[in-house]
């Protein structure tokens, strides 16, 4: 489904079924990961990537940012998806979990800031749109929290959804 670009402007990826365009932040890189469908990564040039299998990233991370970028073609609310989350994250053993309605792009969303025993702290920004949520993670390495989340909130205001 996604398309990734090189351009000018820099890295663009789109998926033209989901009506969905974002933009690599500067510097970054793009790799798609066939193992669900619409997923796609991106990375900072400095992140150490273990992978668990081909797909699979061994976390937490030791360095650097990752953003992954999927959509779920199923229709929910926002008390669902803070559910699906609190159910999701439980076995990873919960250190901590925030929950924030915000709004990117005239779409509400959902903000989820967490940390956990098992995979460390991480970002999820979920969208739901018709009939459809977009799905936005971040993780980062425990020194690279603040550069990452400012890069991160860069690239949310880089999305269009349509």
């Amino acid at each position: 489904d996604y398309v990734i670009k090189e351009t000018p402007e820099g890295i663009i990826v789109e998926n033209k079924k989901a009506g969905l365009i974002v933009k690599a932040p500067e510097g970054w890189e793009a790799k798609k990961i066939e193992l669900r469908e619409g997923w796609v990564m991106f990375y900072s040039p400095e992140t150490e990537i273990k992978w668990k299998e081909e797909g699979v990233v061994l976390l937490p991370l030791e360095k650097g940012c990752i953003i992954d970028t999927e959509v779920m073609y199923n229709k929910m609310d926002l008390i669902q998806i803070k559910s699906d989350i609190k159910y999701s994250l439980s076995p990873l053993i919960l250190e901590f979990i925030e929950f924030e309605n915000i709004t990117i792009n005239n779409h509400e969303a959902l903000r989820t800031t967490f940390d956990t025993q098992k995979v460390g702290p991480g970002i999820i920004v979920n969208i739901p749109w018709n009939d459809k949520v977009y799905i936005f993670n971040l993780t980062f390495g425990a020194d690279e929290k603040e550069k990452c989340i400012q890069e991160f909130n860069k690239f949310l205001e880089t999305l269009s959804i349509k």
